[in-house]
């Protein structure tokens, strides 16, 4: 089983702070592997918001590869960051050549593109890297996005950390995704871990994704050559995700319907969509998950969220005081990373239930599928 750790804040943190939270939930999860997305980046990164920032593994070889090709494309490093390894003889983790973080200047001739353009050319590049290294397992790329910094190991949650040097010399961040397990169903690989990132948008699940072939098949006919690689059952929340936002425009609250529709004409009358929610089941049906799955996410403007499978949940908690919110697993983790909270005002998500917290973490936002209502919890 897997453990989930997010935070949210307004202020930067260090990602020790979810990593330790992930500690408390030890007895949860197996300690095979760590994975750390962060966002709204801090520190050295704060002057770097504009500029994509490549995450990956290589071997040495690989590395060079990774240079050559992008310099060949018109990228310029524009900043190295480089982890301050830290291996002793009581880790179980095997070093590889290079943890490589590099900001790149954008080509010239894409220096004034759109977004989209932007966002076409970063994903292009980041598929045909791991197309590079994918044969001999040279290269791993695990994101290519301004302002986004991915960093994925097999070992236990707070060894991965302490190796990667994040206690004493930290990538500072306002939002934070850790998961501690690397796959669940399938062979241990870098690509199986959580979270997965897709422009913009990332999700870490707890749970079984029983369903996976169907939305697989479903997501691959969609035409998107980034919709590939599915080493992890769990990855299809992530590329669900941006088909609904960024393929079909839905707006975040449609992801609980997309995942786990409404099942009785009864359920449906209480929504002044209705209609739309019909066409939408009908249409999007073979995207429905069957679980169990707890499901936190990050959407493009940087809202974080939590959704149930509505007939098999899995543990999820949320709560916080004004800044600073956590989206664990267990109650534990979130004593540890936010202590001062009024516990009275955790939420724990229910089958009908999306929890949203929104950049700067003043309130806590539940939406509320049966009804289409969304109560807030101020936090103090």
């Amino acid at each position: 089983m897997c453990r989930l750790s997010a935070l949210i804040s307004a202020d930067y943190m260090s990602p020790m702070e979810p990593i330790l939270a992930l500690e408390t939930m030890k007895e949860g999860h197996d300690g095979s592997g760590l994975g750390l997305i962060m966002r709204d980046l801090g520190g050295e990164f704060e002057g770097l918001k504009d500029y994509p920032i490549l995450s990956a593994i290589t071997s040495e070889d690989g590395y060079h590869t990774v240079q050559e090709y992008m310099e060949s494309r018109g990228f310029r490093v524009k900043y190295n960051w480089e982890p301050t390894i830290k291996l002793t003889p009581a880790m179980s983790i095997e070093k590889r050549d290079r943890y490589n973080v590099i900001a790149y200047e954008y080509p010239p001739e894409f220096v004034e593109a759109t977004e989209d353009q932007k966002a076409e050319l970063l994903t292009a590049t980041r598929l045909q890297l791991r197309a590079l290294g994918e044969a001999d397992q040279s290269i791993y790329v695990f994101s290519f996005w301004p302002d986004v910094v991915t960093l994925k190991e097999v070992g236990d949650p707070l060894e991965v950390g302490e190796f990667f040097g994040l206690d004493k010399n930290p990538i500072l961040a306002k939002t934070i995704f850790s998961q501690g397990r690397q796959n669940t169903n399938y062979a241990i690989n870098l690509y199986a871990c959580h979270p997965f990132f897709i422009q913009g948008c990332f999700t870490m699940t707890n749970g079984e994704n029983t369903a996976f072939v169907p939305i697989r098949e479903y997501l691959t006919g969609r035409g998107n050559p980034a919709y590939v690689g599915y080493n992890s059952d769990s990855e299809v929340f992530a590329h669900i995700l941006h088909y609904m936002r960024k393929g079909l425009g839905y707006p975040l609250r449609y992801y609980k319907d997309v995942i786990t529709p409404l099942s009785s004409e009864s359920e449906f009358e209480g929504r002044r969509d209705a209609e739309a929610l019909r066409l939408m089941k009908r249409s999007l049906r073979m995207l429905t998950i069957d679980g169990p799955n707890c499901v936190i996410g990050c959407d493009m403007d940087g809202s974080m969220f939590m959704a149930q499978d509505a007939k098999k949940l899995r543990p999820g908690v949320v709560g916080g005081v004004k800044g600073r919110v956590g989206f664990m697993s267990e109650v534990c983790g979130l004593a540890s990373a936010v202590p001062g909270r009024d516990a009275e005002k955790d939420v724990f998500p229910m089958k009908y239930d999306m929890a949203i917290v929104k950049p700067g973490a003043q309130e806590i936002e539940v939406w509320n599928q049966l009804d289409g209502s969304t109560s807030t919890i101020s936090l103090a």
